[in-house]
């Protein structure tokens, strides 16, 4: 029997629309050559998960996800149908947890199954629970520092707004620098030629220091000399001379002490002391009565002598101007 070419060609079709089917629907986790059990599990929200996710036993590929279903009349919950390996025991309050598949954002359903409890049957509900994944923790630990840095930013913002400002100032300052600058290389120009004489003139005059300090050099030499000199005087033999002064000095104030000559009589003797004070108070008697009565003791005459004496007195002081001398009177 002779098969034409569109048969072939139509039957080659057919299979490879199978072939596709099929391979995905495997691909999707439907497996057609062994049987498997179906569970189910609720979550509020699944993150991205799709079905074909697979599902896993402390990191071991037990199954895939099959389906997800809105369910509308809960909330908008969703039910995930998860598609078993059969010969996986799973007990009743096994929990699916929904977590992250690796760093690139795909997601998983970790099975944690409860040791001990009686057998989930096949169709039976999982209880949903979720993990911490990488993107909550990533935006719980991003979302402060985004803050910060909102913060930061506003702040240098007023920095910046404050430089702004400072650089007006800086400006002006610079301008100011660069006129005071000109002003300064002006006066320098203008006065360069002053300044060339008073650098010669601090010239001679560390010229003229260098000389006064060569004619100093002989002066402070002989000087040196003069102090050796001092220092080599016979200090021992003046300082003897003066020990022996302070040795008559103390005698005599120890001769004065003791009553020994004249001096320590007047000190001591007290009979010396009441003569002495008698006859000073008898001086200061005769003074005071000279200051009063002059007349007893001095007369002056310019015509000679005229013994007229007072009572009682005896011998008188008398001075006579010579007879050539004439009254005032008669001076003409």
């Amino acid at each position: 029997m002779k098969v034409s070419q569109e048969v072939k060609v139509g039957l080659l079709a057919v299979g490879s629309l199978m072939m596709l089917y099929f391979g995905f629907r495997f691909l999707k986790g439907s497996d057609f050559f062994s049987s498997n059990h179906t569970y189910q599990v609720i979550y509020d929200n699944i993150d991205g998960l799709t079905a074909s996710n697979p599902v896993r036993i402390n990191g071991l590929s037990v199954g895939r996800v099959k389906t997800i279903e809105i369910l509308q009349d809960q909330n908008n919950k969703l039910l995930v149908t998860l598609d078993l390996n059969k010969n996986i025991r799973v007990t009743k309050g096994t929990e699916a947890i929904l977590a992250d598949n690796g760093l690139l954002g795909g997601k998983e359903i970790l099975l944690n199954i409860k040791a001990g409890q009686p057998d989930l049957e096949e169709g039976g509900m999982l209880v949903g629970t979720k993990e911490t994944g990488l993107t909550s923790l990533i935006r719980e630990k991003t979302l402060p520092v985004l803050n910060n840095v909102d913060s930061l930013t506003y702040q240098l913002n007023r920095v910046v707004a404050q430089f702004d400002q400072t650089g007006a100032v800086l400006k002006q300052t610079l301008r100011s620098a660069d006129a005071g600058m000109k002003t300064l290389d002006l006066t320098v120009s203008e006065n360069r030629a002053g300044l060339r004489a008073t650098l010669a003139s601090v010239n001679n005059l560390a010229n003229s220091l260098a000389e006064t300090e060569k004619q100093l050099n002989p002066i402070l030499s002989k000087m040196d000399t003069f102090a050796d000199s001092l220092q080599g005087l016979q200090m021992k033999q003046t300082l003897l001379t003066v020990n022996k002064t302070v040795g008559n000095l103390q005698r005599m104030l120890s001769d004065i002490n003791n009553g020994r000559g004249s001096l320590g009589k007047l000190a001591s003797d007290e009979a010396l002391y009441r003569n002495v004070n008698a006859t000073t108070m008898s001086m200061e008697r005769l003074l005071r009565d000279l200051r009063e009565n002059p007349k007893r003791y001095v007369h002056f005459s310019l015509f000679g002598r005229k013994n007229n004496k007072l009572p009682g007195e005896t011998d008188t002081l008398f001075l006579a101007a010579p007879s050539k001398v004439m009254a005032p009177d008669s001076v003409k």
